[in-house]
């Protein structure tokens, strides 16, 4: 099982022209069963390059043999018109729960700007059985507003686990009732705006007792002594000011053994992130 992660900038490249093409280009060549994009958007003609177009179903046009779940967690009317700015899954196995949420927002005097931010999580049909895939984009002005989106991602993942273990079907009961069984195996991946020295980071992988799943981080699983590498500030962009880490995968330790590899991209200039992936055995 391949997955990949994105933050693809709504398909901006260095030179603040947008390329949707380039970005399905390089989707492509890596040829991921599970993609996973941050920063997707639809009618926003403000935005660097003029995103007119609506990438939600740019995307899901060229991938067609993939399942699409979309989540604008932005979402602003002009003229009766919606300017949609989020999350997106695409998914060649079958997909049968998709769950989307509302992470929180707490007003922060300190940092006024932000927007919005939402987690999509689909339960895949994957070789090895059903897994829960997760992505999700976090703040990246407000450190208050980041470590409670990361707290609230910890608790989602312990009620998920929670429910798994208490999991019995009731064919008794009404059709919305038959969710079918959520697993606790899953993986998280997106940019979450925080580097790997941050206190986010520390504690989204804090141990839990009450998690019968922790999560751990992929890349020291698979490169556990070398330094990691950069998915943000390559290519020249102008932002980060340093080339750093923004971007991740966590499994649950369940999945741990099977992570077979762990790479950055580094090599596409479409986007000023860089594609991540997992390879699952």
């Amino acid at each position: 099982m391949r997955v990949v992660s994105w933050n693809i900038h709504w398909g901006c490249g260095k030179d603040g022209r947008i390329r949707i093409h380039a970005i399905i280009d390089v989707l492509r060549k890596l040829n991921p069963d599970v993609i996973c994009l941050q920063e997707v958007a639809s009618n926003h003609a403000e935005l660097e390059g003029n995103a007119t177009s609506n990438q939600f179903r740019q995307l899901a046009g060229a991938f067609g043999g993939y399942q699409p779940v979309i989540e604008p967690t932005s979402e602003i009317y002009q003229n009766n018109q919606p300017r949609q700015f989020g999350n997106m899954l695409l998914s060649k196995y079958r997909i049968n729960q998709v769950h989307r949420y509302l992470l929180p927002w707490p007003p922060d005097p300190e940092s006024p700007a932000g927007m919005p931010r939402g987690l999509i999580e689909a339960v895949v049909d994957a070789p090895g059985g059903k897994v829960r895939v997760l992505t999700t984009h976090l703040e990246y002005h407000s450190p208050l507003q980041r470590m409670a989106q990361v707290r609230h991602l910890k608790y989602l993942h312990w009620e998920a686990c929670e429910r798994a273990r208490i999991f019995q079907p009731d064919p008794t009961m009404d059709p919305p009732y038959q969710l079918g069984f959520r697993p606790g195996s899953a993986i998280y991946c997106g940019d979450f705006n925080f580097t790997p020295d941050s206190p986010d980071y520390r504690e989204l992988i804090a141990p839990d007792d009450s998690i019968a799943l922790p999560l751990v981080d992929a890349w020291r699983l698979r490169h556990p002594e070398i330094a990691r590498a950069p998915t943000a500030g390559l290519h020249g962009f102008r932002w980060p000011e340093r080339a750093d880490c923004f971007d991740y995968f966590f499994v649950t330790r369940d999945l741990a053994p099977r992570v077979s590899e762990v790479e950055v991209q580094s090599e596409t200039a479409a986007s000023d992130h860089q594609p991540i992936v997992l390879d699952i055995a």
